[in-house]
């Protein structure tokens, strides 16, 4: 037996997966479950992917098990959404070897646009979901799945949680990898996996058989647990809840479901019958409630337990005194709070000091830059999921969101984004012959989770380049007729490329090139500095945002200086200085790096 390993929630389902004989793992990056297939990646074995976006994810891995291989994918919540139209029909053509479905739920929106409750999805689509409590369940849960999975001829759901994605605790690991033996190569099987109309008749016959079946196997799991103690109360919960609940009620009786769906009802309704009140512990929706009311048993649980935001022990004991919802613990307020801020020297802090300047409104995409919505910039006006920025764009040109014979909407989204979700939607703006200015900044990387590779910057996961996208070729192959690739770190240049853009007749496309940072990191080669007699304090310097540029008082006024901690040379700071207070200086003599630094 291998020492214990101590491990996260993701790297436990990681390593359920390889224990099981996973060949086959991919999805997309979304905190909270990123750390899932980039943990597959190290174990050897493993064909471990990155796809562009969560819908092929689930293709891909669903033709890995159809062809043999046990596979496993990976994704948020709201990536799930974009997954959903293979999901409910992977749950009609079943599977050969064992396929599992991981998807991390952000209650309290910690890194995300809502608090979706996936579990949603399991019913909609009648799929069996498993939910552990912690890392060894994560891991132990996983392995389960797969054997659910290929017993009842299912994909199985694991519902996971940002506090058990990352959170760590010891995990006792298996004496041996045993390595699953693959089912051999496709086997066509018409009824089963061409989905006309008629088959599909058919197959919702076989998945109503399946739901009675999981059923009767819900009610005879070890995944599903009574703890009997103090029966003047009993708890039905799943998940970390089970964790917050013997934390907040050490004495009470618990029903732990570790298969939440189907539900267990027999032996629920036997728990219930030995315990005096029955209340119903989940975060989020109602899911457990409802069901379990359906069920005939009388439970209480919504009342008072918070629909919104995480759970604590503190706030779910708190709710239950006061028979009611407690509010989200908002910390300490003797802490001053901080807001999230664009890195120093990022391309980003060029872009909006110009958006800021041109009266447009802009519609936002999710990554790092739709920190450009805070200030100073103000610079984004709608952020809603990934891809929407290019075709909320269009809806408000269409109804006149222009100005004169100049259009006031522009897009701004991100390389890994456009390629993720919004390729169709820049051709259906070229379609429909519409005029709105799409600004994708390129940074060669994912870098809001982690600077993961994308098809952009031709990094494959398990190492080495592959074939990388030519994104200016991409739009002009679509239709794009306009396309200009601007220097983000000359502010002058780009405000005069995005003018002319959003003059432009037609759909323009720019480009804002310059790579992440935190990709290319070096020490820098010169760094802004401020004459304190030449500064007016008049401020505009402080319209960058860079955190970088700081200020301080004196004589009653204020006067800009800049943190040579944090400062990378960009330049922007000098650039914006109307005084020409701000000036770069070089920290070297070198002659070749001098040169670096004007290139």
């Amino acid at each position: 037996m291998q020492r214990p390993l101590l491990l996260s929630g993701n790297q436990a389902v990681a390593r359920g997966a390889y224990e099981s004989g996973v060949r086959f793992a991919t999805g997309y990056p979304g905190t909270p479950s990123t750390e899932v297939v980039e943990s597959l990646s190290t174990y050897a074995n493993v064909h471990a992917t990155w796809s562009v976006n969560e819908k092929v994810a689930m293709e891909s891995a669903l033709g890995a098990a159809l062809a043999g291989a046990r596979s496993i994918v990976a994704m948020k919540h709201v990536g799930l959404n974009v997954a959903a139209d293979p999901l409910f029909s992977a749950s009609y053509t079943g599977i050969r070897a064992g396929f599992v479905i991981v998807v991390g739920d952000d209650p309290s929106a910690n890194s995300s646009q809502n608090e979706q409750d996936s579990r949603h999805y399991a019913r909609a689509a009648k799929l069996p979901f498993l939910e552990p409590a912690d890392s060894q369940e994560a891991k132990d849960f996983v392995i389960a799945a797969f054997a659910l999975s290929e017993r009842f001829d299912t994909p199985v759901i694991i519902r996971l949680t940002t506090r058990v994605c990352h959170s760590q605790c010891r995990v006792s690991l298996g004496s041996e990898i045993h390595p699953h033996n693959d089912q051999g190569p496709f086997v066509p099987d018409f009824d089963k996996y061409v989905l006309l109309p008629r088959q599909a008749v058919g197959r919702h016959i076989a998945i109503e058989k399946r739901q009675e079946e999981l059923a009767a196997y819900s009610d005879d799991t070890d995944l599903n647990r009574e703890e009997f103690r103090d029966t003047s109360l009993g708890i039905i919960t799943s998940g970390v809840c089970y964790s917050h609940v013997r934390e907040a009620f050490p004495d009470a009786s618990v029903f732990k479901l570790g298969q939440p769906y189907p539900l267990p009802q027999k032996r629920m309704s036997a728990f219930a019958d030995k315990v005096d009140r029955v209340l119903v512990v989940e975060e989020l929706d109602g899911f457990l409630e409802s069901e379990i009311a359906a069920a005939g048993i009388a439970v209480d649980g919504k009342r008072w337990v918070p629909r919104v935001g995480e759970l604590t022990p503190q706030r779910l004991r708190s709710s239950f005194d006061a028979g009611a919802p407690q509010p989200i613990e908002t910390g300490d307020p003797s802490i001053t709070p901080r807001a999230p801020r664009i890195c120093a020297g990022c391309q980003y802090l060029g872009i909006y000091t110009v958006i800021s300047k041109l009266n447009l409104t802009v519609c936002g995409d999710i990554g790092c830059y739709t920190l450009g919505a805070f200030s100073p910039w103000n610079g984004i006006d709608t952020v809603l999921c990934m891809g929407a920025s290019i075709s909320m764009a269009a809806g408000m040109e269409k109804v006149g969101r222009t100005n004169g014979d100049q259009n006031n909407v522009l897009a701004v989204i991100g390389d890994g984004t456009f390629l993720h979700s919004g390729v169709p939607a820049l051709m259906d703006l070229v379609y429909n012959q519409g005029r709105t200015t799409v600004l994708i900044l390129d940074n060669a990387t994912t870098a809001m989770t982690g600077l993961q590779g994308h098809p952009g910057n031709g990094e494959g996961l398990q190492g080495g380049k592959t074939k990388q996208v030519d994104l200016e070729k991409l739009c002009e192959a679509i239709g794009i007729e306009w396309v200009e690739v601007v220097d983000p770190y000359d502010m002058d240049a780009t405000e005069s490329t995005l003018r002319e853009a959003i003059a432009y007749p037609g759909p323009s496309v720019v480009i804002s090139r310059a790579p992440c940072l935190l990709l290319e990191k070096r020490a820098p080669i010169r760094q802004a500095h401020v004459d304190a007699a030449a500064c007016t304090g008049c401020g505009d310097c402080f319209s960058v945002g860079c955190i970088a540029v700081e200020k301080y008082q004196t004589n009653g006024s204020f006067v800009a200086d800049i943190n040579h901690d944090l400062c990378v040379g960009c330049g922007l700071c000098v650039q914006s200085c109307p005084e020409g207070a701000i000036a770069p200086r070089l920290l070297t003599d070198d002659p070749d790096l001098v040169e670096l630094s004007l290139s």
